[in-house]
């Protein structure tokens, strides 16, 4: 699925990336709103949802390789947080939905959860 796809799919804004929607590809998601979650189990080729909007989402994204970040739950994402992501050339979309939403409607659509050393 593609990011254009996925922020179509979470009715989400395009705060920036643009022009990175068409051409990225996720098949890995995963959802936090501690960053240090994301240090610990964040995998290259990731998609982030969070409900966090401050500036050191894209930073941590951007450290552990992700490809983009689905801010939820929020009414409004920080300049600053738009700006660095901008800066870094992280995707950045804004969705409407609850975490638990966002999160049921990518798992519907087969995307798969960042493996965490976790067995099912």
């Amino acid at each position: 699925m593609t990011l254009r796809e996925i922020a179509d799919l979470l009715d989400a804004k395009v705060l920036c990336g643009d022009e990175r929607l068409d051409g990225v590809v996720v098949e890995y998601v995963a959802a936090a709103d501690m960053m240090s979650d994301v240090l610990a189990f964040g995998q290259p080729g990731f998609l982030l949802v969070t409900g966090l909007n401050t500036p050191q989402v894209p930073r941590t994204v951007n450290i552990v390789g992700g490809i983009g970040v689905v801010v939820v739950r929020k009414p409004v994402v920080l300049e600053s947080t738009v700006e660095l992501a901008r800066v870094l050339e992280v995707p950045l979309l804004h969705s409407p939905l609850t975490m638990f939403e966002a999160c049921g409607k990518l798992y519907a659509r087969g995307l798969k959860p960042i493996n965490v050393g976790v067995k099912t």
